[in-house]
């Protein structure tokens, strides 16, 4: 099941990178459910690795090239990675694995990925809201003060200068997610100024709002149709896109236990669900 967080970058994306983009985002996001708040680490590792493939065109080719095989590329990743941790050293290797229409692609994919883990350590903590608003408002606060927007796009000052600039701005009036956004937004100036990347978060964190997640707990483990229909029970009640997270407990007796933010539903209460829907479009 595709999410819908990709769609910004798989707007530019197509291909090849937007189909290994889509498919590395929906074997990440129960890593980062999983994570919780810690999923911050993972994006800030993502960008360290995202840095390192801007700054080195030999590996980009190394780590994209489609005549190597997939087992040497991770090989390098993971050669690169060692120290990082080990749900990133696994999804780079799935990345490094994939096909890339261009080898700047795999960059701007990390990129995104490590976003989303970002965004999604704010979710975890019901933050998400307030660091979509917070973003909205910098940029809003920035649309008057044209030497303000440039002093943090001049990629003539200093790295140090500019993220100093941020703080001075920001520093214990917004969340810490929002903070760090900002100074990516000033530290990774290569295709858009500070002001777009913000409104790029935002895009991407408005999204991530959007996209339900479903902790399911069962006593075994579900065929990919069981999950397929449970996934199109739950999409039609609430009307968008649900991602599964399921675990298995061998303490549930029976049935399965579903929550979706603060619902807890039932297997019964699924089946009144399916029920409701068919009565409603009969």
């Amino acid at each position: 099941m595709t999410t819908d967080a990709t769609s910004t970058t798989n707007a530019v994306m197509r291909g090849a990178s937007g189909a290994s983009l889509a498919g590395a985002q929906e074997r990440f996001e129960p890593v980062l459910g999983a994570a919780g708040a810690d999923a911050r680490a993972l994006g800030e590792q993502l960008f360290a690795l995202s840095d390192a493939l801007d700054g080195s065109g030999s590996l980009r080719r190394t780590l994209t090239d489609p005549s190597l095989p997939a087992e040497a590329k991770a090989a390098v990743a993971r050669q690169l990675l060692g120290a990082f941790d080990e749900r990133v050293r696994d999804l780079v290797e799935s990345l490094v694995s994939a096909r890339w229409t261009h080898e700047l692609d795999l960059g701007h994919a990390v990129e995104h990925l490590a976003l989303e883990a970002v965004l999604a350590s704010a979710q975890a903590r019901e933050a998400l809201v307030t660091v979509e608003d917070e973003l909205f408002r910098i940029t809003r606060l920035l649309s008057g003060q044209r030497e303000l927007r440039t002093a943090l796009s001049d990629t003539q000052a200093t790295l140090e200068n500019r993220t100093t600039l941020v703080d001075t701005l920001l520093a214990g009036k917004v969340d810490d997610v929002t903070l760090l956004l900002a100074h990516r937004a000033t530290t990774n100036l290569r295709h858009r100024r500070f002001v777009p990347n913000l409104l790029a978060y935002s895009d991407i964190a408005a999204e991530r709002r959007r996209r339900l997640v479903a902790g399911v707990t069962s006593a075994v483990e579900l065929t990919p149709a069981q999950l397929d229909r449970l996934a199109g029970i739950l999409e039609r009640a609430y009307g968008r896109p649900v991602q599964l997270n399921v675990t298995v407990d061998a303490a549930v007796l029976g049935g399965l236990r579903v929550q979706v933010g603060a619902d807890v539903i039932d297997s019964t209460m699924l089946s009144r669900l399916a029920d409701a829907r068919r009565r409603l479009v009969s």
